[in-house]
């Protein structure tokens, strides 16, 4: 291990040598065969289906997960998966998940899938993708994953085998028994082979492939992104991103020894890549809680027990789970505990505090992307912790704040502490090809090298980072931009807000004003105008102080916790364009706000009653916003 406590023990570490003469594995079957040949017998993967501490779990060792992982590879390719073939993975977090993902990527290459996903969304990524076979759930009580897989490859004519794992092994009678009685009927409507998982790699050879393993660089993986900014992209991985990922995790913090807690979906690139792989180059231990990871049932409440249970060095973690357990006692015993990660979205530092102040337990915040193969930053475990800021760059990574224009072409490079649009390179850096979508690339690299996040931020004078908001989610006010961060942070030092969501909402004069929407803490109760007068307080900037606060339920959110921009903006859309078609007298009004891939979202028009078209379109002339009539 490297110490890794400042921008001089980073610049240490790559004087070393060239990341290209690095001795790391050029392969993920040869990454994995290394983690089987020193650490074979120990703990490599454990999940439990439930999450009571007590509650009967799985685990792999390094040498189960190498056989396992060979059959896997070994049943893609005699099914024709070739190099450049995709095997779609639409499942929740399961054993067979972990080993499907590295088997895919060893045979061709592996797309996983949101299973939360409608139809229409999946088969989309499965016709972007060209996806030859999909594994997925079997039909089981209280999930619908299967239904709405058999629907989306009715769509997607490119998949041939659809392989189903059965979660049912993992229950104990009388349970088991139960299942197939009450078992939902899932139709298939489509003309792909359905098989059972479990019982086609039983069928293959676990002790060697049966096909050569190329060792050149190559891509390996497709993820698909949204973010909190609408329609998904496929971006595309290579296995050196990976594996540089792994590397950067054994290198500069795990052991061995390390026990990591990770309720994330093997979906999303935090849970594949900083810490699967991280797992792999260093022989660690995971664990996933559930399918669902933090919303599956009862994970929140038993989660420090399930630190106890497997005494947990690490826990991988969001904001918004850690909102949610800083709402619960801590109830266990809690002393292996050394540090916990948080990624995905901005940590409040409200929330820092109180998190540190319960457990003891420092918060590691990075930055990652999934166009960057995810690692990019992080607080050094050894060094000063900046709260607020996401660290200093990895070793290899180079990060430039610069201000561009449309085209990528720079204009200047920024100053210490001055904001402008975060660009990176490094191994995971695909220069030229991020994406599936050739149109997606262009205009996204600066110089043709680093990467255009969309992400603003500044770096101060040690070397941190700092991220200050989105670059597509300004609020543009009469030409006045507005980080809507500003508004975020000032809400969320009130005690009764758990999270908040600003946005633009549209405006005829300015263009967008700034509202918010509001998730209150579990038990607490504040009014929007008692929140609008908080805003006045502790926003400094008048311009950004909301027009318009709501309170919702709960806020929509990503898989992964970042609040879903693109739901708010629709709900706000909604609103203003009702209450000004309604102050016009005009018998219209919005059915439908829906996304389109170059006009952004579009409000859909309904008649209620007689109206003249002229004056509704001379309205909504008066707004920025997109719409049109609904078919």
């Amino acid at each position: 291990m490297g110490i890794f406590a400042s921008v001089a023990d980073r610049n240490a570490i790559e004087a070393e040598a060239p990341w290209e003469d690095r001795q790391v594995a050029r392969s993920i079957y040869g990454f994995l065969c290394r983690a089987a040949a020193a650490h074979g017998p120990r703990p490599a993967l454990s999940f439990q289906l439930q999450s009571g501490p007590s509650d009967r779990s799985e685990t792999l060792t390094w040498a189960d997960l190498l056989r396992q992982t060979t059959q896997a590879a070994n049943l893609f390719r005699s099914l024709g998966i070739g190099e450049t073939d995709v095997v779609a993975v639409i499942l929740p977090n399961t054993v067979e998940t972990a080993v499907v993902l590295l088997g895919a990527m060893t045979a061709g290459i592996v797309n996983p899938v949101n299973p939360l996903l409608e139809p229409e969304q999946i088969s989309a990524i499965l016709r972007e993708t060209k996806a030859k076979a999909v594994v997925t759930l079997r039909a089981f009580p209280k999930a619908d994953v299967a239904r709405k897989v058999a629907e989306a490859v009715r769509h997607a004519p490119t998949v041939r085998t659809v392989l189903e794992v059965d979660l049912n092994r993992y229950l104990s009678p009388p349970k088991s028994w139960i299942v197939p009685l009450i078992r939902p009927k899932n139709p298939v409507g489509h003309d792909a082979a359905v098989r059972d998982f479990t019982a086609e790699l039983a069928r293959q050879p676990a002790d060697a492939l049966t096909f050569a393993d190329p060792l050149q660089d190559r891509v390996a993986a497709f993820f698909h992104t949204g973010g909190t900014t609408g329609m998904p992209k496929v971006a595309q991985h290579r296995v050196s991103g990976m594996v540089y990922n792994g590397w950067l995790g054994h290198k500069l913090l795990f052991r061995e020894t390390d026990v990591v807690i990770c309720p994330l979906p093997m979906f999303h690139v935090f849970a594949v890549y900083p810490v699967l792989m991280s797992m792999i180059a260093s022989g660690g231990h995971v664990v996933f809680p559930t399918p669902a990871g933090y919303r599956g049932d009862g994970v929140l409440d038993n989660f420090w027990r399930l630190v106890e249970r497997w005494k947990v060095t690490y826990m991988i973690t969001v904001p918004t789970a850690l909102s949610a357990l800083m709402q619960r006692p801590i109830n266990a015993d809690i002393s292996t505990l050394r540090g916990a990660f948080s990624g995905s979205a901005p940590l409040p530092v409200e929330l820092y505090n109180r998190f540190e102040a319960a457990t003891g337990v420092k918060i590691i915040e990075g930055y990652g992307l999934t166009e960057c193969t995810c690692l990019v930053s992080v607080n050094p475990p050894e060094g000063i912790k900046k709260i607020g800021s996401v660290g200093i760059a990895f070793p290899y990574t180079h990060v430039r704040i610069l201000h561009s224009d449309a085209g990528g072409h720079v204009i200047r490079e920024c100053g210490i502490d001055e904001v402008g649009e975060i660009c990176v390179s490094n191994p995971g850096v695909f220069e030229g090809s991020t994406y599936t979508e050739v149109d997606k690339n262009r205009n996204l690299f600066a110089e043709g090298l680093y990467l255009r996040t969309g992400d603003l931020g500044r770096l101060d004078a040690d070397g941190y980072l700092f991220i200050t908001g989105r670059a597509k989610d300004l609020i543009i006010r009469g030409g006045h931009n507005i980080d809507p961060a500003e508004i975020e942070e000032a809400l969320m030092r009130h005690e009764a807000v758990a999270f908040v969501g600003a946005i633009g909402q549209p405006d005829s004069f300015a263009g967008e004003l700034p509202c918010a929407y509001v998730e209150l803490v579990a038990g607490k109760t504040v009014t929007p105008d008692d929140l609008l007068e908080f805003a006045r307080e502790h926003i400094h900037e008048r311009a950004a102080v909301p027009k318009h606060i709501e309170i919702l339920k709960e806020l929509p959110k990503t898989a992964v916790g970042k609040v879903f921009k693109p739901d708010l903006r629709r709900r706000a859309m909604t609103r203003v364009f009702d209450a000004a078609l309604t102050e016009a007298g005009l018998a219209a009004r919005v059915a439908a706000v829906t996304e389109d891939r170059k006009r952004g979202l579009v409000a859909q028009l309904m008649r209620t009653g007689p109206v003249d078209d002229a004056d509704v379109a001379r309205l909504m002339g008066e707004f920025a916003s997109p719409w049109e009539w609904a078919a």
